[in-house]
């Protein structure tokens, strides 16, 4: 770990350092620009010393070490599937994760948001080790720079470590940053949370709006209480009609997480509740085969069982995408590489059965 003074963890703090040194708006504007999207300073045509304060030209090199000290790649591990997956250093021995997502037309990065997780979902590594601390605003765009350095990133989902919604303050601030100096459009950041009504009221008075996806996971309070024990006690129908009108009012559409583990949340009953519940509403399910983590007797269902699943959905008329849980070969489940590195820090997880739930029944071609 680098010695000296902790940087500057958020980008409040960071603004408040260049405006003690003389930057005005676009000062400011140039210099995080030229950090977030790894433009060399140097080699573009107007130089620094063409046009920054004289206080900020001095200060420029303390500067640039500050924002390297902020995170760090530890390590990386590439997937057959093209994910890579980053364990990312930060100033203080802390470590989160990052994950450059299998290539599509447009480059993902999942960025994680807390040092650990406080809702301590069953069926993720993560919340086993509990939240250690928040990451400052600085610390998590940080991320997105450094995978940059090795890719390029067009698209920002919030839903690697932690629960943001309980970093509210620094994940919109990140936002703000990354929908603007970041150069990424606003409807490819995405917003993930369990359901938290502080999330509601605020991404609605944001200036940049983000892309929501709702970790739902199941169609029954109960058992949602059991998969998410510490997510806030908001019916799943309740959680439904918020992020729909979220969806509506920005025009892009929720997408709503469905962590797929056998025997628990893939029976018919589920499929039927959520024809139901997702009928009509400006949302797509993403269905998502469970990670599997060391430790967790929870189990992926047949990936026949999957797909007849999102066939029979779309039949009834919700738009449903069956996604590949990526870099399986890399320990790319969320905290998984961090557990693996500190296995210390995490506990055995419990298996879950859905009370009087029926084994999973081999779909019929007929239905819907």
């Amino acid at each position: 770990m680098d010695a000296g003074p902790a940087p500057p963890l958020t980008l409040a703090a960071l603004r408040a350092q260049l405006a003690a040194w003389g930057a005005g708006p676009q000062h400011e504007a140039r210099v995080l620009r030229d950090w977030l999207q790894c433009r060399d300073p140097a080699a573009a045509r107007r130089k620094p010393e063409h046009f920054l304060p004289l206080a900020l030209r001095q200060g420029f090199a303390a500067l640039q070490a500050d924002l390297g000290r902020l995170a760090r790649v530890q390590s990386q591990h590439a997937g057959a599937d093209g994910a890579l997956r980053l364990l990312v250093g930060l100033h203080d021995g802390a470590a989160v994760e990052s994950v450059l997502l299998a290539p599509t037309r447009t480059p993902a990065l999942c960025v994680s948001t807390q040092v650990g997780c406080a809702v301590g979902c069953t069926f993720c590594a993560t919340g086993r080790g509990g939240l250690e601390r928040q990451l400052g605003s600085a610390e998590i765009v940080a991320q997105v720079v450094l995978a940059r350095r090795l890719r390029p990133v067009k698209k920002v989902v919030f839903m690697g470590m932690g629960e943001p919604a309980h970093n509210l303050e620094a994940v919109l601030e990140a936002i703000q940053c990354l929908g603007t100096e970041g150069a990424i459009g606003h409807k490819q950041l995405v917003f993930s949370t369990v359901g938290d009504a502080r999330a509601f009221e605020q991404l609605p008075r944001q200036r940049v709006k983000p892309a929501l996806a709702l970790s739902l996971h199941t169609t029954k309070p109960a058992l949602r209480e059991q998969l998410l024990p510490r997510a806030p006690r908001i019916a799943p129908a309740e959680l439904v009609a918020a992020a729909d009108a979220y969806a509506r009012a920005t025009g892009y559409p929720a997408q709503i997480q469905w962590t797929l583990i056998e025997g628990v949340n893939d029976g018919d009953d589920e499929l039927e509740a959520l024809a139901a519940l997702l009928g009509g509403r400006h949302a797509m399910l993403n269905l998502i085969p469970f990670n599997e983590v060391e430790g967790s007797t929870f189990r992926r269902p047949p990936i026949e069982r999957a797909a007849a699943m999102a066939r029979w959905l779309h039949r009834r008329g919700v738009l449903t995408k069956l996604r590949n849980s990526d870099g399986q070969d890399v320990d790319a489940g969320c905290g998984q590489l961090r557990a693996r590195h500190a296995p210390g820090t995490v506990q055995p997880l419990r298996r879950l059965r859905a009370p009087g739930l029926a084994p999973t029944p081999t779909p019929t071609p007929t239905r819907g």
